[in-house]
């Protein structure tokens, strides 16, 4: 079972090779699932309760911004509930809720672009758990995210820069997409940065360029561009199991190479206050289990639920992993929450091999929207905009 699990984590978290059947219109807008001239989930109602030790809750709406002058083109997790391998390119609830969990935060610091593709489904993660089927044509949904990418720069960009951002199946993607259409190309000046949550990008051991990205930098300060952020995280009172390949180079993996961790809200690294963005339900994929009472005696409502001070993140080798170690800095005497849901739970059961995957981009989400508007200014100064 233990070695099954490791194949299925290798080929979840990939690099997809290159696709050869045709991909959808991006002229179309359904085609999108978020565009800045639409009503769209990333859009949609993104209010958030401020949930201080103390619980004295108070509401932040996240207005957009105005006229933001940089991009963001967002690639969603593996979240469809499509039957089939491969899914439709319907947006079923399951997308809607995960770009309004992951995508629409950013709409403070950018005009958000999010392309449907036909992603690998949890039905094909599910068989191949099992050891049956497919597994899902990458390729296929691979050649989506590029069509979408190229209708992107053809007709809406217009010279602005832009942050990739993805979580699990769309950072691998998005690192196909940088690896194979960006870097080395004239475009790659249009590159702020890559936010590659919850994957397993490689650099070697010690270093910041090379092993997947042969140009592109990881990011260890808040005013460099060009450059990719990547984590997995774990907390910090659980060890990384043996049979987990997040934080480990999948098997076959070159030697002198290991994992990237970079800590959002400590680039250069160390131990940091993390500035958590919950949703305000179990997780992007509803697994059965029922939010955390956020604070005794208090009901919230709305869709994200901010804990500021209640989570700390280090970068750390652990396990013979390296990972986003997230602590609780609890404190039974306030009436807060003292935990944090974000497991994989089958059954009831938590999946530990799993680590924090569900939260990668929550545990972070205002250091990574802060992030990209300093990133953003910064590349516009740099071109005296």
């Amino acid at each position: 079972m233990i070695r099954r699990l490791l194949l299925v984590l290798a080929a979840l978290i990939a690099a997809p090779a290159l696709a050869q059947a045709p991909a959808p219109d991006y002229r179309k807008p359904e085609n999108w699932l978020c565009r800045p001239d639409g009503a769209d989930p990333c859009s949609g109602d993104a209010s958030v309760s401020r949930v201080p030790g103390n619980a004295a809750v108070t509401l932040d709406m996240l207005p957009a911004a105005p006229k933001p002058a940089i991009d963001c083109f967002y690639v969603y997790p593996t979240v469809s509930t499509d039957p089939g391998a491969n899914s439709d390119m319907l947006a079923d609830p399951a997308e809607k809720t995960v770009a309004l969990a992951q995508a629409a935060p950013f709409r403070q610091a950018c005009r958000v672009f999010a392309p449907l593709y036909r992603q690998v489904t949890l039905a094909a993660l599910r068989d191949r758990l099992l050891g049956k089927g497919s597994g899902g044509d990458r390729a296929l949904a691979y050649g989506d995210v590029k069509a979408a990418w190229e209708d992107y720069l053809k007709h809406d960009n217009k010279g602005r820069g832009v942050i990739l951002i993805g979580h699990s199946q769309g950072s691998g993607m998005l690192k196909a997409l940088i690896q194979n259409e960006i870097e080395g190309k004239p475009v790659a000046a249009r590159l702020i940065a890559a936010y590659l949550g919850g994957h397993n990008l490689l650099v070697p051991e010690g270093g910041v360029v090379g092993g997947d990205f042969r140009l592109t930098p990881l990011c260890t300060a808040a005013g460099q561009t060009g450059c990719a952020l990547a984590w997995v995280s774990f907390r910090d009172t659980m060890a990384v199991p043996p049979a987990s390949l997040f934080g480990r180079p999948p098997p076959g993996s070159p030697s002198g190479l290991q994992v990237a961790c970079t800590n959002p809200a400590a680039l250069a690294g160390g131990r940091a206050t993390l500035r958590p963005l919950m949703v305000n339900r179990a997780g992007i994929v509803d697994n059965g289990a029922p939010p955390p009472k956020w604070a005794k005696g208090r009901n919230i409502y709305t869709p994200f639920v901010a804990l500021p001070g209640l989570l700390s993140g280090e970068c750390m080798a652990r396990d013979n992993a390296h990972v986003l170690s997230v602590g609780i800095n609890a404190d039974p005497a306030d009436p807060r929450t003292d935990v944090i849901n974000g497991d994989v739970v089958v059954n009831g059961q938590i999946l530990d091999v799993w680590g924090l995957h569900l939260i990668d981009m929550q545990v972070v989400m205002e250091d990574l929207v802060n992030l990209a508007r300093t990133q953003g200014e910064s590349w516009l100064r740099q071109r005296g905009k």
